[in-house]
């Protein structure tokens, strides 16, 4: 029976320590997203303003240590995270059938009567479906980041500029990062708001209110986002680029 009581003890506190791994790893990777679509949001006041910027976070090596570290959270994240996704063939048809029953009424499951969709359960398959997507999108986007950040490959110094990033993205990535933007700001929020939830805010505030800050934080993001990705894409000239008229070249 000691045995048996240290033996669940011992597996409890792997499961803590890994949910504040993956939780913590995730809570740090949403906040850097968030920085990252302001940083690059500077493209909104011209290619001068996203260069400034840029050259400004390398020459002071903010940069380049930090596409190193959000790498090893995105990798660590993905590791601890990915223990979540139904590794059978059986239980991701569960799973599909599940988000086609939540989406309807149940009847197709042979349920035997309309069910309130779990809005909760939901929007949890759609976390790992969006976490799939970053993880293949998003290790793309931080292959090139970190070649464009640590090599000049892409250029004739290693750093971002604007002129690769504007090419790059109108030159047909645009689909790929409109996709990326999407599925992290989503999971972002989501996740956040499930982290809440998790470790007791729902105590203190109702989940309606918890839910309404996740669709203010995903809006507000990805408003900003699609703004800023338009402009690189060409669909829009820079709507700021007025702040920096009349300043030295």
């Amino acid at each position: 029976m000691m045995q048996s009581d240290s033996s669940a003890l011992t597996v409890g506190r792997r499961q803590l320590l890994h949910e504040l791994l993956s939780g913590g790893s995730g809570l740090l990777l949403a906040m850097f997203m968030w920085g990252h679509v302001l940083l690059v949001g500077s493209i909104l006041t011209g290619a001068r303003g996203f260069d400034w910027l840029a050259t400004w976070l390398e020459d002071y090596y903010i940069a380049q240590p930090t596409v190193i570290l959000v790498t090893a959270l995105f990798l660590l994240h993905a590791m601890f995270a990915s223990r979540k996704i139904p590794a059978k063939l059986e239980e991701r048809r569960r799973m599909l059938r599940l988000s086609k029953n939540l989406r309807g009424d149940g009847r197709d499951a042979g349920v035997a009567a309309p069910f309130e969709p779990h809005l909760d359960s939901l929007l949890w398959i759609w976390q790992l479906r969006t976490g799939l997507v970053i993880l293949v999108l998003g290790s793309f986007h931080l292959l090139l980041l970190a070649l464009d950040v640590l090599t000049p490959v892409f250029g004739d110094r290693p750093g971002i500029e604007s002129a690769t990033t504007l090419a790059r993205v109108g030159g047909g990535l645009w689909p790929l990062y409109g996709l990326l933007l999407v599925s992290v700001e989503f999971h972002a929020s989501v996740g956040l708001y499930r982290l809440a939830i998790k470790w007791g805010a729902g105590t203190r505030l109702s989940r309606r209110v918890l839910r309404q800050a996740e669709r203010v934080l995903f809006w507000s993001i990805l408003g900003l986002g699609i703004v800023t990705l338009a402009v690189l894409a060409g669909w829009l000239p820079p709507p700021l680029a007025f702040l920096l008229e009349g300043g030295g070249s």
